[in-house]
């Protein structure tokens, strides 16, 4: 769709073809796949939620909507209440769920627990942007860096050079 929609003219400036090419490129990323706002900044740790802090916290939301449609002394008081018992009832539900975590994490059986969140954690804080090794057309793991540029530079050349009749774009010396 990238190639039907922009014609690219090899003449003029590389900043304006740039522009172009990166206006093109986004438009129609955006048409096929939508626009995301993206994800919540943090992700917030509930598993140890039960009914009571579940029952404090709607409490709070509910006084809170109270609060903002008006703006009454007795509804500010309320609020405030509210926010007092649920982060009182925040804090004894996680206090408790680690205290039983750490019971059941001190026995023979939650010493497996203990490895298998060890490598959840490691799962999740591992490092996305680097690509210790790829497979080649033949299903060869390339594992060197330098066999792995090659197999990107390849996989691009092919990409831009060989499955479109209508780009003209050639390939130089990338890596």
């Amino acid at each position: 769709m990238v190639i039907k929609e922009g014609p690219w003219e090899e003449g003029c400036d590389a900043d304006n073809m740039w522009m172009k090419m990166a206006t093109c490129i986004h438009k129609v990323a955006s048409e096929e796949f939508g626009v995301s706002r993206g994800s919540r900044s943090e992700v917030r740790d509930t598993w140890w939620w039960n009914t009571n802090v579940e029952k404090d916290i709607k409490e709070k939301k509910e006084c809170f909507i109270r609060l903002y449609l008006d703006r009454s002394a007795d509804n500010m008081e309320k609020y405030k209440m509210a926010n007092k018992a649920a982060k009182r009832a925040v804090s004894e539900a996680r206090g408790q769920a680690y205290e039983d975590l750490y019971q059941l994490l001190g026995t023979k059986e939650g010493e497996k627990d203990i490895y298998r969140m060890a490598k959840i954690r490691e799962r999740k804080t591992g490092n996305v942007d680097q690509v210790k090794y790829i497979k080649d057309g033949a299903d060869q793991l390339l594992v060197k860096d330098k066999e792995i540029k090659h197999g990107w530079r390849e996989y691009f050349d092919g990409l831009f050079n060989g499955e479109t009749e209508s780009s003209t774009i050639e390939l130089g010396q990338l890596f």
